[in-house]
C-alpha cells in the first residue's frame, strides 16, 4: 500500500508499504496529482494549507476523490473530528500515537477494500451453482505455489513476500470477464460448439478491459495490476498455443503462469454441469504431462513437490 503523508514524523512505512512524506498541504496535493496514492495520512495543522483544506481539494478532484484519507492530528476536540469525517476522512487518529495503532487502522482499510472486491467477484462467480469454494481454493493454491518457487526453482528472484500477497488477493479476478459471456454459454450442460468456444475465449480480454477501466481511476495498485495480467493471460500456454495473444514462455507474466496451473488443476478436480470430477491422480498426471507445452516446466516441478499440500487444501475447502 502506498501512503503519502503530510507528516514530517510518525510512520514512514507500513507492512508491505512504500511512503512519501511531504512537508506541506500544497506539496501533498501536487504529489497526489502526479502519482495518486492508495492512502493518504494527513495532518491538520500544516503550512500554507490546513489538512481540512487539503482534504476538501482532494474530494473535489475526480481523479483523487476516492483515495482514503486518515487524519492524524494533535487536535482532539469533538468538533475537529466531526469536521474531519464530514469532509471525507475515513478515520481520525489523535497524537501522540503508537505506530501499531496506525498500522492496524491502515490494515483495516486495506482488508475492507479487498473484502469488497472479493464479494463482487464471488457474486459474479455465483452464476455457476457448482462453484462452491472455488475462489477460496484458487487463492490458497496460488499462494502455495508462489511460496514454493523461491526455494525450489530458478524463478526465486521474481518472487518475494509482496508477490505472494498480491497473487493471493488478485487471483480471484482471473475469470471476471465471464460476466460478459451469455448464460447459454457459461452454463451450457454440454460441450461448446466451436463458435460458442470462440465467444467463451473472449472472457480473458474482456476481463482485462474491465479491470483496466478500474486501473485508470486507481493507478499504481499492484494487486490490481497483477489481477489484470492474470485475467488476460492465464489461458496462454508455454508453447505459444494459448489465447488471447499467443504469448509463449517467459513472455507470459509469472502470475498468469502460476494461475494457468491452478486453474486447470481446479477445473479438473471440480464437478461441473458438463463433466464429472477427475481424480487427484488423474489431475496430477495431466498437469505433469503438460509441463513444457501448456505450463511453465519450473512451475510444474514445484507443483509436483507440493501435490500433497494441494490435496490437503482441497480436503479442507470442500464444496
Amino acid at each position: 500500500m502506498t501512503g503519502r503523508s503530510s507528516l514530517d514524523q510518525g510512520p514512514r512505512e507500513t507492512r508491505c508499504a512504500t511512503t512519501q512524506p511531504v512537508p506541506s498541504g500544497r506539496l501533498a496535493l501536487q504529489a497526489a496529482l502526479s502519482d495518486p496514492p492508495d492512502l493518504i495520512l494527513l495532518d491538520i495543522n500544516m503550512p500554507e494549507m490546513s489538512g481540512f483544506e487539503v482534504c476538501h481539494s482532494l474530494k473535489a478532484d475526480a481523479k483523487l476523490k476516492d483515495i482514503p484519507v486518515i487524519f492524524i492530528s494533535a487536535l482532539n476536540e469533538v468538533l475537529d473530528k466531526v469536521k474531519a469525517f464530514s469532509i471525507g476522512g475515513v478515520d481520525y487518529i489523535t497524537k501522540p500515537f503508537q505506530f501499531d495503532e496506525v498500522q492496524a487502522r491502515v490494515k483495516k482499510i486495506s482488508d475492507t477494500q479487498m473484502a469488497m472486491i472479493f464479494a463482487l467477484v464471488k457474486l459474479a462467480e455465483s452464476r455457476d451453482d457448482d462453484s462452491g469454494m472455488h475462489l477460496e481454493r484458487v487463492q490458497a493454491f496460488c499462494k502455495k505455489l508462489a511460496e514454493g518457487l523461491p526455494q525450489r526453482s530458478r524463478l526465486c528472484r521474481q518472487v518475494d513476500a509482496k508477490f505472494v500477497e498480491n497473487i493471493f488477493y488478485a487471483s480471484p479476478l482471473h475469470d471476471i470477464g465471464k460476466v460478459a459471456i451469455p448464460d447459454r454459454i457459461v452454463l451450457k450442460p454440454g460441450k461448446l460448439t466451436p463458435e460458442e468456444f470462440d465467444v467463451m475465449k473472449t472472457h480473458a480480454a474482456q476481463g482485462a478491459e474491465k479491470l483496466e477501466a478500474v486501473q485508470r481511476k486507481f493507478p499504481g495498485n499492484a494487486q490490481l495490476d497483477m489481477g489484470i495480467a492474470i485475467a488476460k493471460f492465464h489461458h496462454e500456454k508455454w508453447n505459444g498455443q494459448g489465447y488471447p495473444q499467443g504469448l509463449a514462455g517467459e513472455a507470459i507474466p509469472l502470475a498468469a503462469r502460476i494461475m494457468a496451473v491452478v486453474d486447470v488443476y481446479e477445473t479438473l478436480r471440480a464437478k461441473r454441469c458438463y463433466k464429472a470430477a477427475f481424480s487427484r491422480e488423474e489431475s496430477v498426471d495431466i498437469i505433469v504431462s503438460s509441463g513444457g507445452t501448456h505450463f511453465d516446466p519450473e512451475i510444474v516441478k514445484v507443483f509436483i513437490e507440493l501435490k500433497k499440500d494441494f490435496r490437503a487444501i482441497r480436503d479442507e475447502m470442500k464444496d
